[in-house]
């Protein structure tokens, strides 16, 4: 970073939103030999989503085919398995099964076998009743497919080692420094207006909005020739603590129900050993929602929003048991809760991750503005591949 101006810094990048793809973008662009700077608005990173979530390296089972989910969380997982080795961050390839509870569910086991392999997930194996067994003992089911690629990892481990490679590079995170508005300047650079302690204006080559929650809202104030940003639901996740020990090795997920806005109520197993159960699904009220954000975007959110309801337990207890029937009453504690950027409604399909582009007035230059809308799961896991990709979008035409 350099000084041009009264109050008006010079920067390569900046990247907005230091949560697990801000940092992984960052660090890319760092690596690539880029000015690089992250302008969080929270005063630690990943304080939003990345951290609020079940911690899951997805295999990329359930996208559609030739969607940004699907391509981005296939490359994601080889890169953050391959990245966690290498940097030595907790993880385990503990495997996942989805299990069918009835007979109806058992033909939905073979589309979803289907289009694992369409997405080039091909180690899917549908077993019976005996061999869920062999497995986990206590799992009830009609029939199951094994997904031994899944695996979960230690988020806050990850995002840490992102921002220490950032940091090796060159690259610097700059918290409580919640950006107001982007504008292309006269010599065809980025001028971002941020506040903090001091305002300060930035001019930059690239600008990259990863800003997870509020992404639609702040793309909403940039005058740089950006399409319109999507509009954006937001659904919380609860989820629910088991007291004891896990009856579980695996992940297991029930079959996903149609027009539901997620994966449905899912056993996780933390690298402690600790079973959690979750997310449901809690669409937020417009009310509600604009006053999270409006908190959020100057890194002032208020924590009561992630308080969990103990009244959402009869719905736990019924999802677990449908695949755990041995789960006793008041064996489920509120744990914790996250939120989720939709970009669809209530009751409609999941709309696939938005990317939206532009290189400015200076196409055959490095830099450009990319835009990343409705990150929520398979964010983690697609991390390290959004990361790549959106480094090849700010190369020169």
């Amino acid at each position: 970073m350099s000084v041009i101006g009264p109050d008006i810094w010079r920067v390569g990048c900046c990247v907005v939103g230091g949560g697990v793809v801000g940092l992984a973008v960052a660090r890319e662009i760092s690596r690539r030999g880029h000015d690089t700077l992250i302008l969080e608005s929270a005063k630690i990173i990943g304080s939003g989503t990345s951290s609020r979530n079940s911690e899951v390296i997805h295999a990329g089972i359930y996208y559609p085919t030739g969607s940004v989910k699907a391509t981005m969380c296939v490359s994601g997982k080889e890169k953050i398995y391959r990245y966690a080795e290498e940097r030595c961050i907790p993880h385990q390839k503990c495997g996942k099964l989805i299990v069918a509870t009835n007979s109806t569910q058992h033909q939905q086991l073979y589309t979803i076998q289907r289009k694992a392999q369409s997405n080039g997930v091909h180690d899917l194996k549908l077993i019976d009743p005996v061999q869920v067994t062999e497995l986990e003992p206590e799992v009830h089911c009609t029939s199951a497919l094994l997904s031994p690629s899944t695996g979960v990892i230690d988020s806050h481990a990850l995002m840490i080692a992102l921002q220490g490679d950032l940091e090796d590079h060159g690259g610097v995170v700059a918290f409580s420094s919640p950006v107001h508005s982007a504008k292309l300047s006269h010599d065809g650079r980025f001028l971002i207006e941020a506040g903090g302690d001091v305002d300060m204006q930035l001019s930059c080559d690239a600008v990259v909005n990863a800003a997870g929650l509020n992404a639609s809202l702040l793309a909403s104030h940039f005058d740089i020739g950006l399409p319109t940003p999507p509009a954006t639901w937001f659904a919380k996740g609860n989820y629910y603590a088991l007291s004891g020990r896990s009856p579980f090795r695996r992940l297991v997920y029930p079959v996903p129900e149609p027009g539901t806005a997620g994966l449905g109520v899912h056993a996780t197993i933390d690298l402690a050993g600790r079973t959690r159960f979750g997310p449901d699904v809690e669409w937020m009220t417009d009310e509600t929602a604009t006053n999270t954000l409006a908190l959020s975007v100057d890194g002032t959110i208020d924590d009561s929003v992630y308080n969990v309801n103990p009244s959402r337990a009869a719905c736990f207890y019924d999802a677990v048991r449908k695949y755990w029937p041995a789960l006793e009453d008041n064996q489920l504690v509120p744990d914790y809760s996250g939120l989720r950027p939709k970009l669809s409604t209530p009751g409609s399909p999941a709309e696939d991750f938005k990317i939206h582009h532009t290189k400015g007035n200076r196409p055959a230059d490095w830099g450009g503005c990319v835009s990343l809308y409705g990150i929520e799961s398979p964010g983690l896991t697609s991390s390290m591949a959004l990361a790549e990709h959106v480094a090849d979008l700010l190369e020169p035409s």
